[in-house]
């Protein structure tokens, strides 16, 4: 394992279709970073968990730009675990890059670049993680953020809901994301609760899911 003030653990960078998010569809470079402290029931990424190499900012950088492609997502695990993961959003924000950061909510968003567009899990009861979620976060976010709630259930719908209105989160950040936990809960079910509450949030899936198989690494 090299050592130094610019290395980061790297699970896996690509090339695919944004799967999430109001930047759903769009081509974006993903830089998937090693480790989490969290243990969501539902996790999807669990390889992320302690597999990866060791790689320089410079070489991070250097692999993104390779794919000529001007959105970059940082994701995880949990990126904001790597102190080092803040130096490369800064340094690929000062290239000009559109960057995301797609974070559990649980770590201080504080301390990120603030041209970082950050989209922030908050955890629903379904998750088995609630009890991690940060929420003095939500003060730091902004309009060209966005919050995800992943739900299972109609108990985490409901949940969700709460907090939607107890932060007032449609005037604090630019969407709010309702997505159905895959292989949990059929997304007609979560569509009709939202139309039938009518609350403007965005309904999204994991678009990556369908357009590959479910359990593909890399896209």
């Amino acid at each position: 394992m090299r050592k130094g003030e610019n290395i980061l653990t790297v699970n896996e960078i690509f090339f695919s279709i944004q799967g999430e998010s109001s930047w759903m569809g769009m081509p974006c470079v993903f830089v998937r970073l090693t480790y989490c402290d969290l243990r969501c029931v539902w996790c999807d990424t669990e390889y992320a968990f302690y597999e990866g190499v060791d790689m320089t900012i410079d070489e991070v950088i250097e692999k993104v730009k390779s794919y000529n492609c001007g959105l970059v997502e940082i994701t995880g695990g949990e990126p904001l675990l790597q102190e080092n993961s803040l130096e490369l959003m800064k340094r690929l924000c000062d290239e000009k890059f559109t960057v995301l950061l797609e974070t559990g909510g649980h770590r201080d968003i504080s301390v990120v670049d603030p041209r970082v567009h950050i989209i922030m899990d908050v955890k629903c009861p379904g998750s088995k993680m609630s009890h991690k979620n940060r929420w003095e976060n939500i003060s730091y976010l902004t309009k060209k953020d966005e919050v995800k709630f992943v739900i299972k259930d109609r108990v985490d719908y409901e949940w969700a809901k709460e907090v939607v209105n107890k932060y007032n989160l449609f005037e604090r950040v630019g969407a709010v994301l309702f997505s159905p936990v895959f292989g949990e809960i059929e997304p007609s079910i979560l569509a009709g609760w939202i139309l039938e509450d009518r609350i403007p949030v965005r309904f999204q899936i994991q678009l990556h899911k369908y357009i590959w198989s479910p359990e593909a690494r890399g896209v």
